[in-house]
């Protein structure tokens, strides 16, 4: 088993809280994990991106090839589309479909949504407005992490016991608000896997 994955976003957007909690999940179920260096984090609102390994066996390198990525998880839609090249023919992109307008000359928002409802396997999710319903919009990223966590081949009870882990020094109510957005995303996807194959069906 292995799962290569494109992290996208911003700066500010809480990418590396995600790489962090899929990394530590992973090593609690007994998986190697290799990460390459998160770009952009210094500079808020800027470009983001890392490519993080996860397999059974030991990983040899911590960059993904073009063509190779099983996960394209973005935060971001255009962010999302930008690391396009590095999927492989069967994978998945799961990205909020909230933008992140940080650029004067921002894509018009239906022509990224068109794009993105073009491919063929896809996961997307407003997750600012769900992480609002779960009590703060800064849990976005984790109802991303939710919304990706069937193609992530590791068990969703080992990434909530992350989450927790990772948020329980902030006090319950930070990581109960957390947990929720994992929730939330988690739940987004397979009703939205459902939808899709309801659809195929009757087409």
């Amino acid at each position: 088993m292995k799962t290569d994955i494109i992290l996208a976003g911003v700066g500010g957007q809480g990418i590396l809280s995600i790489a962090t909690v899929i990394g530590l999940a992973a090593v609690g179920n007994g998986l190697h994990i290799k990460q390459a260096e998160v770009h952009g984090m210094s500079q808020r609102g800027g470009a983001v991106y890392s490519h993080l390994r996860v397999s059974d066996n030991p990983v040899a390198s911590d960059l993904i090839p073009l063509g190779k990525a099983d996960l394209v998880l973005s935060a971001e839609p255009m962010e999302a589309l930008r690391y396009l090249p590095y999927l492989s023919p069967d994978g998945w992109v799961v990205t909020s479909t909230h933008p992140f307008v940080n650029i004067g000359n921002y894509p018009d928002l239906q022509e990224l949504t068109q794009q993105l409802n073009a491919l063929p396997r896809r996961i997307l999710t407003d997750a600012d407005a769900l992480a609002a319903e779960c009590g703060n919009v800064k849990a976005s990223n984790m109802v991303m992490l939710g919304a990706a966590v069937p193609f992530l081949n590791i068990g969703f009870q080992h990434i909530e016991a992350a989450v927790r882990s990772i948020f329980e020094r902030k006090g319950a109510e930070v990581t109960d608000m957390n947990i929720r957005a994992l929730h939330a995303g988690y739940a987004a996807t397979v009703n939205g896997k459902q939808e899709q194959t309801q659809t195929n069906i009757r087409s």
